[in-house]
């Protein structure tokens, strides 16, 4: 068997035409549109790393965004929480000295009206025990009160003679005052006690409704007294001391 090597060459030519063929029509537009499917699924995949990069960036941002949010937020109620407490505190204050200058003006009060219904028994008491005084002088002894006002102060008169010319000095008159005005008879006493002491010095009797009843003598710069101011006081300091006590002042003034 014999070979034609001229079949063979145009066969192989043929091949090779074939070859050139495909590859030039066929192989290179496929690989070209592989080429351009890789550079786009190269470039998609860069947009995706881009996108996913400024995915990461906003959630970072976000995230510090949040965590700075709730930072402000915390400090915000914590600001808040003092402010409220502050003002709780300042109310409470305010609430309490309100409550304290009430406590002091109510026990201001209590005391000014303790002392108002303490003077006003005082002033009971006098006018009762100068009508107790009166009546008993009168029946028992069938004398005045007036009559032993001046008998007592013209007693401390003689006892303070030297003492009294001493304050006096070079006064000229004498003057007499009482709560009420006395009796002539009693004025005519006082007169006569007054000039034992200075003698040839007139004699003045005046009346004053806030004086205590009593009489008070005055001689220049010598003043000598005789009132019921100071037995009002005794006699409240000694209610005062039975009250603290407890006890009965009836009982008391039977034992004495």
């Amino acid at each position: 068997m014999s070979i034609d090597w001229i079949t063979v060459a145009a066969q192989i030519a043929n091949f090779l035409v074939l070859i050139w063929l495909l590859k030039r029509f066929l192989y290179r537009p496929i690989l070209n549109g592989i080429e351009a499917r890789e550079v786009e699924i190269t470039d998609r995949m860069q947009v995706a790393v881009r996108a996913q990069e400024k995915a990461d960036a906003a959630e970072s941002s976000y995230r510090d965004q949040l965590s700075a949010l709730q930072f402000e937020q915390s400090e915000i109620t914590d600001t808040m929480r003092h402010k409220a407490e502050e003002q709780r505190d300042a109310l409470l204050a305010e609430a309490h000295d309100r409550l304290e200058q009430e406590r002091k003006n109510w026990e201001a009060h209590l005391s000014e009206e303790g002392r108002k219904y303490t003077a006003k028994l005082h002033r009971a008491g006098a006018g009762a025990l100068l009508s107790l005084t009166r009546k008993a002088l009168i029946d028992l002894a069938d004398e005045t009160l007036e009559g032993r006002m001046a008998h007592h102060l013209a007693t401390q008169m003689k006892s303070m003679s030297s003492d009294l010319h001493h304050a006096a000095g070079r006064s000229t008159e004498a003057i007499v005052t009482s709560h009420a005005p006395l009796p002539t008879s009693v004025q005519d006493q006082m007169t006569t006690d007054v000039q034992a002491v200075f003698p040839k010095i007139p004699v003045r009797f005046e009346t004053d409704a806030d004086q205590s009843p009593g009489l008070v003598l005055r001689v220049g710069g010598a003043q000598l007294a005789w009132t019921v101011d100071s037995y009002i006081d005794g006699l409240n300091t000694l209610m005062e001391e039975q009250l603290a006590a407890g006890t009965d002042p009836k009982a008391q003034s039977y034992e004495h």
